[in-house]
């Protein structure tokens, strides 16, 4: 694995402070109307994609995911004013405005979704990964899911297959304690989601997913597996997720309490205080760190204000092949 040093740290924090900031900004939108549909934030997660891109090979590697997909895709490389476009609708988007929140998309990047159907990229991701071994690319494609997810039958098939076939794939499981309201507890007689691997004798195992450099090292073994020909890995990433499952979420079934609770572990600190205790920056650097953050976000939600929606044409040529639109009740 690549050495994790001050400058890891320094660039964790403030990538994962963008992330933070990125999203707050866009429920600030979402409320005034300008971001429209779902909404569904990371808050809380992001030391899970921070370790995960760390452990990645950028170059080749793959990742999908469900439809909590903001931030992923700009931390594999996309511009963030093209991710904030997209959830304005606008033209200059990654999707061209057609695919929104949920679907956010970065083919140049190696970011596959940005997926609404739930589980439903799971079986995408083996995929992916089945296609790297076919063509004999060295690549690994890691597939992320909701704990809600791994009660769906695609994951068992999908487990299945990847196994047989001994795919290049590591799955990994974002356990924010809830599927959508209800707690894990409540959807299944165990709530050790990482057993589920036990019965396709794929390694598995659970991680702290609110500290980077864990996720970073248990991330490396199992890419590393992977791309030697290991086969695939499943990792119960625990987290936690600070705002609702989505903005229509009033959380009903959860306290203030455990959210305050939770927030002490906030990620984001907990990076921050290992900068301070191996006294690796000051107070000033820090704040010259959230200043250019700051300085980003008004950038992209400038660029995202300012450009243009698509045309009508856009959406019919992503449909129809033939030019006149023959299917359309009234041309246009």
């Amino acid at each position: 694995m690549k050495r994790i040093t001050k400058q890891t740290y320094l660039q964790w924090y403030e990538d994962m402070l963008f992330w933070r900031k990125f999203e707050d900004k866009l429920a600030q939108v979402y409320i005034n109307q300008k971001v429209r549909g779902f909404l569904h934030l990371y808050n809380g997660q992001e030391a899970v994609l921070a370790g995960a891109l760390h452990a990645m090979d950028l170059t080749k590697d793959r990742m999908i995911t469900a439809y909590r997909n903001h931030v992923q895709p700009i931390g594999m490389g996309e511009d963030p004013k093209r991710v904030m476009a997209e959830l304005y609708g606008k033209g200059t988007g990654t999707s061209q405005g057609l695919g929104g929140s949920m679907h956010i998309f970065s083919k140049e990047h190696r970011f596959y979704g940005g997926h609404g159907i739930v589980g439903g990229q799971i079986p995408l991701g083996a995929g992916l990964a089945f296609a790297d071994k076919y063509h004999e690319r060295d690549s690994v494609t890691l597939t992320y899911m909701g704990d809600g997810a791994t009660r769906q039958g695609s994951l068992h098939e999908t487990f299945n297959l990847a196994t047989l076939w001994n795919l290049p794939v590591v799955f990994c499981v974002e356990n924010n304690g809830y599927a959508m309201g209800t707690s894990v507890e409540r959807t299944a007689s165990h709530s050790e989601i990482w057993k589920l691997g036990l019965g396709y004798e794929m390694p598995c195992k659970p991680v702290d997913g609110m500290k980077p450099e864990v996720v970073a090292k248990e991330m490396d073994e199992a890419i590393q597996r992977a791309r030697s020909g290991g086969g695939p890995s499943f990792l119960e990433i625990r987290t936690y997720r600070y705002r609702g499952h989505s903005m229509s979420d009033a959380q009903h079934y959860r306290s203030k309490e455990e959210v305050a609770r939770k927030q002490e572990e906030d990620p984001i600190d907990y990076v921050l205080n290992h900068i301070y205790e191996k006294k690796w920056a000051t107070t000033d650097e820090i704040g010259a760190i959230e200043k250019k953050v700051k300085e980003r976000v008004k950038e992209c939600e400038k660029f995202a204000e300012d450009s243009p929606y698509p045309e009508k044409n856009v959406m019919y040529d992503t449909v129809y092949e033939q030019e006149d639109y023959p299917f359309l009740p009234h041309k246009l």
